[in-house]
C-alpha cells in the first residue's frame, strides 16, 4: 500500500504528518495557523492593545516557533484592523550575526570567553537595530510621508538610523542621504561649516579675481590663511565626528557599523545636538543611553501609528557559537532577564526558551529573582502537551488535510484510522508518552509507514491493527529515550 492510498480512502488529501518544523509546515501555515492553539495560547498572547511579556520554557518540538508563527500570523490581522493602534513586531530569532560581531569586536579566543562578557546593553543594540531597520525598510517601500514627525522627531529617526540601522540591500550612506532628504532635515545649504568654508574661499577668490595686484608669490602665499582659517571649524567637527564615531562603534559590539560612513552622517548634526544626545558609550558602561534610544524610538513609532512594539525571542539553541550548549545559553539569555527592562511601558517580549535553561532558573539565588522578577512575567513552564491535547491536535491535522473541508467540525479523526482494538485510552495515553508535536509527527508518520509496509494494494486494510500500533509505538519510544540521554538524532 502507499500512504497516500490510505489516507484518501479516509478522506485525506497528503500526509498532515510529514513535516516537523514549523517554519516549513505548509499543514500548519495553511490550515492550522489560526485555528489551532496550546491551552496556554491566552495566557502567552494576553491583548495586542497593551503588549505583555511572556516567559516560556518549552523541549525541543513542543511548538515553540509554531507560537511565534501565530503571534505574528495575530498581530498582522490586528494591525489590519486597527491602523491608528498598530503593533510593532520586531522577531529577534537570528543571533548568529550578532554574536560573531560582537566575538569580533572582543576578539575573544573562543565562544565561552565572549559569552562571559555579553551584557543587556547588547540585546537593546540588538534590538534597536532589527527594529530600526524594519522601520527604515517598511518607511522606503511605502515611501511614506514623513512630514507628519515633528523636526525633533525626524532628528531622532535620523540619529537611530545613522547608529542602528544595519541594511545589506544598498549601501548605508545612499539610503541614510535618501532618508534625510526625504525627512526634510537640515538641507545641504543649511551646513554652517560649509557656509563657512565655501564662503571664506568665494571671498579670497573673489579678491584675487578683482585685485590683479594681489597675484603675486608675496602676497598668495598669504591668501591661503584666511581659507585655512574659514575651514577650521569645519576641522574641528570633522574631528569631533570622528571621535563619536569610533566611541560609538566600541560602545555597540553587536554590529559591524562602518565608522567612516558614521562620522559623515553625525556631521549632519549641529554639535550642541549631538552633545545632549544619548550615544552609546564606554565611559558610562550602564546601557541607561540606551533606554533613552529606545523611548526615541517610541516617540517616533506613536507617530507613524504604532502603540507598542512586541519582541519574539526564539531559536536561542541554533546560533553556531551556542552549540545547543545549555551553559552558553545562559550566559546569552540572562542578562535580558531584566525586570526594568522587560517591564518597560510600551514594550512586551516574547520569550521563547529552551527546557534546559528551567533548571538554571530553579538554581538562581534571590538577587537574580529580585533583578528578573520571574513571577511577574506569565510564566509558562513548560510547554506541556497532554495525551488528550496531541490527540486533538492530530485530528486538527486530519481535518485540515481533509479532501471536503467541513464548518462544522466534521471530517477525518486519529480514531478512524486505528484499529478499534486499541482502545481510546490507550490511544491517549500513548500519545500522552510521545510529550510534543514534533515527536506526535514523527510517530504518526512512522505508524503509517509500517502500516502501508504490511499490506498490498491488492489487499488493503484501512485500520492500524494493534500489532503495528505496539511495535512501531515501542520503537519510537526507544529512539526517545536515546535522544533523552543524549544519543541518536530524536
Amino acid at each position: 500500500m502507499k500512504i497516500d492510498q490510505f489516507l484518501r480512502h479516509h478522506g485525506i488529501a497528503g500526509n498532515p504528518f510529514s513535516e516537523e518544523d514549523a517554519q516549513t509546515d505548509t499543514v500548519f501555515k495553511r490550515g492550522c495557523l489560526g485555528t489551532i492553539h496550546h491551552p496556554a495560547w491566552d495566557k502567552f498572547f494576553g491583548s495586542p492593545a497593551d503588549p505583555s511579556t511572556a516567559l516560556v520554557f518549552g523541549e525541543k518540538g513542543s511548538g515553540k516557533t509554531a507560537l511565534r508563527l501565530q503571534v505574528t500570523s495575530e498581530l498582522e490581522s490586528y494591525n489590519n484592523a486597527h491602523p491608528e493602534s498598530r503593533v510593532f513586531v520586531i522577531s529577534y530569532d537570528d543571533f548568529n550575526p550578532f554574536l560573531d560581531h560582537f566575538r569580533d569586536a572582543l576578539r575573544a579566543r573562543d565562544a565561552g570567553e565572549a559569552l562571559e562578557r555579553w551584557r543587556l546593553q547588547d540585546h537593546m543594540d540588538a534590538i534597536l537595530a532589527l527594529g530600526v531597520t524594519q522601520l527604515i525598510d517598511a518607511l522606503t517601500a511605502e515611501k511614506a510621508d514623513l512630514t507628519a514627525l515633528t523636526l525633533d522627531q525626524r532628528r531622532d529617526l535620523l540619529l537611530l538610523a545613522a547608529l542602528y540601522d544595519q541594511s545589506t540591500r544598498e549601501p548605508i550612506e545612499k539610503r541614510w542621504s535618501r532618508l534625510r532628504r526625504r525627512s526634510g532635515f537640515r538641507p545641504l545649504w543649511s551646513r554652517r561649516d560649509l557656509q563657512i568654508g565655501f564662503g571664506t574661499t568665494l571671498a579670497v577668490l573673489i579678491l584675487i579675481a578683482a585685485f590683479p595686484g594681489v597675484r603675486t608669490l608675496s602676497i598668495l602665499p598669504w591668501l591661503v590663511l584666511p581659507i585655512l582659517l574659514g575651514w577650521l571649524y569645519w576641522g574641528w567637527r570633522l574631528f569631533r565626528a570622528e571621535w563619536h564615531a569610533r566611541s560609538i562603534r566600541k560602545a555597540v559590539r553587536v554590529l559591524a557599523r562602518d565608522p567612516a560612513a558614521l562620522r559623515w552622517e553625525l556631521l549632519w548634526f549641529q554639535p550642541g545636538e549631538l552633545a545632549g544626545q544619548p550615544l552609546p558609550s564606554t565611559v558610562r558602561g550602564g546601557g541607561e543611553e540606551r533606554y533613552e534610544l529606545l523611548r526615541k524610538f517610541q516617540s517616533v513609532l506613536a507617530t507613524l501609528g504604532y502603540s507598542g512594539i512586541l519582541v519574539l525571542v526564539d531559536r536561542v539553541d541554533e546560533p553556531q557559537l551556542i552549540e545547543g550548549d545549555p551553559r552558553k545559553m545562559r550566559a546569552l539569555m540572562w542578562p535580558l532577564l531584566d525586570h526594568k527592562f522587560l517591564r518597560h511601558p510600551g514594550i512586551g517580549f516574547k520569550l521563547l526558551l529552551p527546557i534546559e535553561l528551567a533548571y538554571y532558573l530553579e538554581k538562581e539565588d534571590k538577587d537574580f529573582y529580585d533583578r528578573a522578577r520571574p513571577d511577574k512575567l506569565n510564566l509558562i513552564k513548560p510547554l506541556r502537551w497532554t495525551g488528550p491535547s496531541l490527540y486533538d491536535l492530530a485530528g486538527d491535522r486530519l481535518r485540515a488535510c481533509s479532501i471536503e473541508p467541513s464548518t462544522n467540525g466534521d471530517g477525518p479523526r486519529l480514531r478512524q484510522l486505528v484499529d478499534p482494538s486499541v482502545s481510546d485510552d490507550s490511544l491517549k495515553d500513548a500519545l500522552g508518552n510521545l510529550r510534543t508535536p514534533r515527536q506526535l509527527f514523527k510517530f504518526l508518520h512512522r505508524l503509517l509507514e509500517e502500516h502501508c509496509h504490511r499490506h498490498t494494494e491488492d489487499a488493503p486494510r484501512w485500520t492500524i491493527d494493534a500489532d503495528t500500533f505496539r511495535t512501531t509505538y515501542t520503537a519510537h519510544i526507544r529512539d526517545l529515550d536515546a535522544f533523552d540521554r543524549g544519543y541518536g538524532h530524536g
